[in-house]
């Protein structure tokens, strides 16, 4: 009621000045909040390769089977065939198997490993194989990847003959930098779920398992060698 026409219209201009000072400011912040997930997310990624490619290393355990009376073996998350290859080249078993979740992956590995594996599309959590089918079941830089652990756990036991012998290779870090990777995993879309401890692991196979033996490579990997009750 006080102010001029002329008066009003400066203060309404000055507040229109002000809020768009305002906003370019909130702009600002939320691009930069942006930038630091965008760049957060490829330091994942590239941690996260860095994981998988130490555990890839891991492969080479596989020869402890040999001369161990392995007539049949199940790669669990075979994804490519590498592992399964390897196994065929060590002669480690007369009958090979893989099952996978992707089928391009799946296609890869059949161009690879020819007749020489019988390779299925399925799902680790329901496992399309009779009751005590297989000696061994290995599981190399997959386990990380289930949403129930605890389900593929019981699967491998229920396919494998008594004193089978279950054999994980998978990322593992301490647990500070574990508890890291674990939350950025929780919003990645890469597939990783979750890296277990070695406490976890134990807890986990100990229903099913016996004589499990966990060890870490470095601050990267671990192996796990289980035998089946």
């Amino acid at each position: 009621n006080y102010y001029t026409p002329k008066l009003y219209t400066h203060f309404k201009a000055a507040d229109a000045q002000q809020e768009h000072r305002n906003f370019e400011k909130q702009h600002r912040v939320f691009e930069d909040d942006i930038n630091n997930i965008q760049s957060q997310i490829r330091e994942l990624k590239l941690e996260i390769n860095k994981l998988k490619q130490q555990t890839r290393k891991l492969n080479t355990n596989v020869k402890n089977l040999k001369n161990k009376n392995i007539h049949s073996i199940l790669d669990l998350g075979c994804g490519t065939g590498a592992l399964l290859k390897e196994i065929k080249e060590l002669n480690i078993a007369e009958q090979l198997f893989g099952i996978d979740i992707s089928p391009n992956m799946l296609e890869i590995a059949k161009n690879k490993l020819g007749n020489d594996a019988t390779l299925i599309l399925g799902d680790s959590e329901r496992l399309p194989f009779e009751d005590s089918s297989f000696d061994a079941i290995v599981c190399n830089d997959s386990f990380h990847h289930y949403p129930q652990p605890d389900i593929v756990e019981k699967e491998v036991s229920r396919c494998l003959k008594q004193n089978g012998v279950f054999i994980i290779g998978d990322c593992w870090q301490p647990i500070g930098a574990r508890q890291i990777m674990n939350y950025y995993m929780k919003h990645s879309n890469s597939g990783d779920v979750k890296i277990y401890s070695k406490k976890e692991m134990l807890l986990l196979l100990s229903k099913d398992f016996h004589e499990i033996e966990w060890k870490s490579f470095g601050t990267r990997s671990c192996l796990i060698i289980a035998y089946n009750n």
